[in-house]
């Protein structure tokens, strides 16, 4: 089946300004909780991220934007690929964060620099068997386990952004009423967002 192969190598890598263009995103669920005391049922998000042998702290799917696919084609496909889900895809880029590769992370040279479009992915589907699976392993977290344990600044930056959204959204009736949403500092990332959703279709 082709969702068990994974894309390799970086012939169709886009490149802009010197840097290496890379898709992702935060993928979520929306849990019902009980009904409270006004009989309104409240939902709760949970997130996934993903994690890499003889590591503890963990990542968010991301990976090169090709230039066969669509930026939202990709963030799905690095999804798919990396932890087996599949999804709806809000449209609307949580942001775009410019950083440096894990191989370049001491480095102070040009080389390894990377600009990131993430993205917001509602998942509907958990695959058993997945491309990566033997080098990345899911686990569902909360917001709050989610923030402790990412591996980068920018992809806290990132979960703040979507906390941020998703508790606007909620508040304006655009989306399901939520439960209380953790905040954490983070940069000035958000003005407004509004979810606008399409549904992931990865060609194999």
């Amino acid at each position: 089946m082709s969702f068990l192969t994974a894309r390799k190598g970086r012939h169709r890598q886009r490149y802009e300004d010197h840097l290496r263009l890379v898709a992702g995103c935060i993928p979520y669920r929306l849990k019902k909780d009980v009904e409270d005391g006004n009989g309104n049922v409240n939902s709760k998000i949970t997130v996934l991220m993903i994690s890499t042998p003889n590591r503890d702290d963990l990542v968010f799917p991301k990976g090169g934007w090709e230039d066969d696919e669509t930026v939202h084609e990709a963030a799905c496909r690095e999804a798919l690929e990396e932890a087996g889900v599949k999804g709806i895809l809000d449209e609307n880029q949580l942001g775009v964060w410019e950083f440096r590769s894990k191989s370049r992370q001491n480095s102070c040279s040009l080389e390894g620099g990377c600009r990131g479009y993430i993205f917001a992915l509602e998942v509907t589907e958990e695959l058993e068997s997945w491309a990566e699976q033997t080098t990345y392993k899911r686990k569902w977290l909360s917001p709050e386990e989610a923030y402790k344990f990412c591996r980068y600044e920018w992809m806290r930056d990132a979960l703040q952004v979507f906390l941020t959204g998703m508790k606007k959204d909620s508040m304006s009736g655009r989306a399901e009423k939520l439960a209380d949403l953790p905040m954490f500092p983070a940069a000035d990332a958000l003005a407004e967002h509004q979810m606008s959703f399409t549904k992931c279709i990865v060609q194999g």
